[in-house]
């Protein structure tokens, strides 16, 4: 049976026909920890980049870090002392920690360690860099002449008037550093610059005055950046872009993806790119991820308690214009499904460090638990014997097992979370006689060598003979065991178990 087509491929065909070369970009503003909502726009971005290459279509995956936005407010991870810089381009900013070069780095150099874990490798340009170099002078000139014709846009689009000293460029001030309290009061396009292109243009000047009282006259290069609406216009044209996916959000009737398309058009001669809409990620019980509400995961606490690939498909797998439920404490679900996945989602999320597991997770996170000193290899080695794994890829099952504790630290339900107890448990002198007719059952029936399932079967015979429900039986199992009324899948729990001290439990369990 063939793989089904996946929203990717689907694209791929869909962008044939607007050229033979294409280049994807993503991009984000690092003003907090970047988190896994953020990452679906980066994964979509990847996964149709993939799909292009092995369609044989030419094609390039870039990310732009919007550096030169500025800081909003005083977020809740940040101490008091940032308030002094409010205002101000992120890339101006100095490091929360004090080993960065700036405010954005701080956020965007763990993001891209995490990219490399994901094996996303995409040509990264940071918007301070890409103005100070002179790249954006020519759009950003352009942009001050036509002025007008692009607030009628605005206005014509998003439906609101825009402010009489409205300007498309926003000045950081030479005194304060802020670039949100500055109005542009003049220019002088001296040197006629215009277009998009590549090159670096060095003419043009603004006069502005800022609230802090300052006023001067800058060079557009360098010295601050075209307004949203305009900035994403512009930079399609400067660095080729042809396909972009970006939030619902921004793809609102008369919203950013609106306007953008009629100034690309219409003052910059471009076609806009290929659009990719894509809805939120819900955290479970939380709402839709947002570094503003504090509803957020980073990507690499994710990393954590899932392999990479796992975290691609978790994201590749769902079609962008649906939202995404996440709910860690189903992790371990997610990861045995992808393990039983061949579908085209597991091709596009595969990394090439990838290792295949013979042993379900699930199980990993039983026998880690039933292993009586999990940091010893041979004994997790013997517990994975016992339930009929004699050979196994050891770095596979060592990452899985890092996974599959931290998981269990910081994300398991308690019914995932079990401990086995040495003696028999004090609950076990509740078990009603037909549970003890069945333990006892067990005891007689369990033969060496028996596997998982077949024990797991076998639970389903005691309770017939016992005459009980057979969630009873599985009820009376774990008590005997964990002095609880739940627990990993039985049979392959027991199998798990050294046989002498399974044997003994049961009998002490049914004579109870």
């Amino acid at each position: 049976m063939g793989k089904s087509r996946h929203w990717a491929d689907v694209l791929c065909e869909n962008v044939t026909a607007i050229g033979r070369k294409h280049t994807i970009a993503t991009g984000i503003t690092p003003s907090g920890e970047i988190h896994i909502g953020n990452l679906r726009e980066v994964l979509t971005a990847d996964a149709a980049y993939r799909a292009l290459c092995d369609a044989g279509i030419d094609a390039e995956l870039i990310y732009i870090a919007d550096t030169l936005d500025p800081l909003r407010k005083v977020y809740p991870f940040l101490s008091d002392d940032y308030s002094e810089h409010v205002g101000k381009p992120l890339s101006a900013i100095p490091c929360p920690c004090g080993d960065c070069a700036n405010y954005a780095e701080h956020y965007l150099l763990p993001f891209f360690e995490s990219l490399a874990e994901l094996e996303i490798c995409p040509k990264v340009y940071r918007a301070h860099e890409l103005y100070e170099s002179g790249d954006f002078v020519p759009a950003t000139l352009t942009a001050l002449r036509k002025r007008d014709r692009i607030a009628a846009i605005i206005a014509a689009v998003s439906h609101r008037e825009l402010p009489t000293d409205w300007s498309p460029f926003n000045v950081i001030c030479e005194a304060c550093g802020r670039i949100t309290t500055t109005t542009v009061t003049g220019f002088d396009l001296a040197d006629g610059t215009d277009g998009v292109g590549r090159m670096s243009g060095t003419g043009g000047t603004v006069d502005y005055a800022c609230e802090c009282g300052y006023s001067g006259t800058v060079p557009v290069k360098g010295h601050g950046k075209l307004t949203w609406r305009v900035d994403w216009a512009a930079r399609w044209g400067i660095l080729g872009v042809t396909i972009e996916p970006f939030g619902k959000d921004h793809a609102t009737r008369g919203g950013s993806y609106d306007t953008g398309t009629r100034i690309s058009k219409e003052i910059y001669g471009y076609a806009p790119p290929y659009p990719i809409i894509y809805e939120w990620i819900h955290l479970k019980g939380k709402g839709a991820m947002s570094s503003s509400t504090g509803v957020t995961i980073t990507i690499a606490e994710m990393l954590r308690v899932m392999p990479p690939e796992v975290l691609r498909y978790l994201i590749i797998r769902t079609k962008p214009e649906k939202h995404i439920d996440f709910d860690p404490s189903r992790i371990i679900d997610l990861i045995d499904g992808f393990d039983r996945a061949n579908d085209r989602a597991r091709e596009l999320s595969v990394t090439k460090a990838f290792l295949p597991s013979d042993i379900p997770f699930t199980h990993l996170v039983t026998a880690i638990q039933v292993a009586s000193d999990p940091d010893d290899p041979d004994n997790l080695r013997e517990v994975l014997r016992r339930s009929g794994y004699d050979a196994y890829d050891e770095e596979s099952v060592t990452r899985r097992v890092a996974n599959a504790r931290n998981w269990l630290a910081s994300y398991a339900p308690d019914s995932a979370r079990f401990e086995v107890q040495e003696e028999l448990p004090d609950a076990a002198g509740s078990l009603s006689d037909g549970q003890k007719s069945g333990l006892l059952w067990l005891a007689s029936a369990i033969d060496a060598g028996m596997t998982g399932q077949e024990m797991h079967d076998l639970t389903y015979e005691a309770a017939g003979v016992a005459e009980i429900p057979a969630s009873t039986m599985f009820q009376a199992i774990y008590i005997a065991f964990l002095g609880k009324a739940s627990g990993p899948r039985a049979g392959y729990f027991m199998a798990s178990l050294d046989r002498d001290f399974l044997l003994s439990r049961l009998r002490a369990a049914g004579c109870e």
